[in-house]
């Protein structure tokens, strides 16, 4: 049957043999009493017509309009609405088929301390339905990792040694899955569950489970039908905690993690040997904490490190043979790759990355706390000079807090060197104006 290129899709195209160009800047909304706000994690709308970012200041920034490149001055755009939120913010992820466009859909699962899970509306921030998860003093728990299944009917949560599963359409109390037999057990998945990621394919129910205790077979598939019951571990990764699982949506049997504090991206062919992962991309410096991908065709597989502001792009092309059960490959004896691209995207921690889900566009957010060296000196000196004036008082006279050398201050003020979100364009289509529904949103 022949498809009529006037309406066939083509995933995005990423040319990574040069630097992209810098195409448009966000910040936030200014908050006098949290000056040193920053974002935790931006993410695309699922049509790609907005974004939504978690930040420091406990609130969501939603940016309905993002600035293109048709504008020579580049200005920055401030958010089109501020959700605050009463603790702070775990973790949060979009309905998968939320738009603006259909009012019904455009909203986010919230996780936030101390509060039931949360649906909110992206257009005013309201309150949709509450899923709750109660531990046994009755309190409430906010999970650590969010996903959807395929059909987007039952929302995953993970917590501290199980995953809470909930029909979407009948909030209130979910299902419970331990994911280890009791606390003193030494079965299971153990710790925080803090990633979860489906499979993307339409036949299939198995999802990755991983957490955040350091042992070296902290991930687990799981099936939908087989409940609480793991299908296998995989194991050979680092002794880290799991920060991020993801599956490869051309090649479905391909599974990556990335670890906390830890410098390379592990992947596995989950439909054979998962005892040692098959290939390591590692990084040119340590802590990469976000695992993406670029589109369906390039399989590009973008990063950015925790540290020194840079984005990286690996590439993901190779075999598609599935490794032998025989085969024994060890950690060590994995294949390694390295970054096919690097840039300087941001002058502080990039904390997140996401791709434009129709356009050649990648997103970054950075920011992070700092505090001045100089802190903890002048502190010392002020307490040596409060000594040395308690030493020249009379004996008799009684000793005061500053007498003794206490010296009464508030906690270090952390700053933050670079908050922005930005988006970067790589190839020359994306230069042009970006075309977003223009849609109004009720205040």
């Amino acid at each position: 049957m022949e498809i009529d290129s006037e309406y066939a899709w083509l995933p995005p195209q990423y040319d990574v043999s040069q630097p992209p160009s810098f195409e448009a800047s966000m910040q936030l909304a200014s908050n006098e009493d949290f000056a040193e706000n920053f974002v935790r994690t931006a993410k695309w709308c699922p049509d790609g017509s907005a974004l939504l970012a978690q930040c420091e200041n406990r609130t969501f920034q939603l940016f309905t309009r993002p600035a293109s490149s048709s504008t020579s001055a580049k200005p920055s755009q401030a958010p089109d609405r501020v959700f605050a939120q009463p603790s702070p913010i775990l973790d949060f992820i979009w309905y998968p088929t939320a738009s603006p466009i259909d009012p019904a859909s455009f909203c986010f699962v919230a996780s936030v301390r101390e509060c039931p899970v949360k649906l909110l509306d992206a257009s005013d921030g309201r309150l949709r339905a509450s899923y709750r998860i109660v531990d046994h003093r009755e309190r409430q728990i906010a999970p650590h990792s969010l996903a959807f299944n395929i059909s987007a009917e039952r929302l995953y949560c993970g917590f501290e040694d199980a995953v809470e599963v909930f029909d979407v359409n009948r909030p209130g109390e979910g299902t419970r899955l331990p994911t280890t037999p009791s606390k003193k057990s030494k079965d299971g998945l153990k710790g925080i569950i803090s990633a979860l990621a489906f499979v993307p394919s339409q036949g299939s129910d198995m999802y990755a489970a991983g957490s955040l205790s350091p042992t070296l077979s902290n991930i687990a598939m799981f099936s939908e039908a087989h409940g609480a019951e793991p299908v296998m571990f995989v194991s050979g990764g680092p002794p880290a905690g799991v920060t991020q699982i993801n599956f490869n949506p051309a090649r479905p049997h391909m599974m990556y993690a990335a670890y906390r504090r830890h410098g390379a991206i592990y992947s596995w062919d989950i439909r054979s040997n998962v005892d040692a992962p098959v290939k390591v991309d590692v990084g040119s410096a340590p802590g990469i904490r976000w695992v993406l991908f670029m589109s369906k065709l390039t399989n590009g597989f973008g990063s950015p490190l925790y540290q020194n502001g840079k984005v990286s792009f690996f590439d993901l092309q190779g075999p598609d043979t599935p490794v032998e059960p025989s085969e024994e490959i060890s950690s060590s004896e994995a294949e390694e790759s390295y970054a096919a691209l690097e840039f300087d995207a941001h002058g502080d921690a990039i904390g997140s990355v996401a791709f434009h889900p129709h356009r050649s566009l990648l997103l970054s957010a950075s920011g992070s706390r700092h505090f001045h060296p100089t802190d903890a000196s002048e502190s010392s000196d002020s307490e040596e000079s409060v000594d040395s004036e308690a030493d020249s008082h009379d004996a008799g006279t009684v000793p005061t807090c500053e007498m003794r050398g206490i010296r009464r201050r508030g906690r270090p003020h952390p700053v933050t060197l670079d908050a922005s979100i930005k988006t970067w364009a790589f190839d020359s289509q994306t230069a042009l104006p970006l075309q977003l529904p223009q849609v109004e949103i009720q205040t």
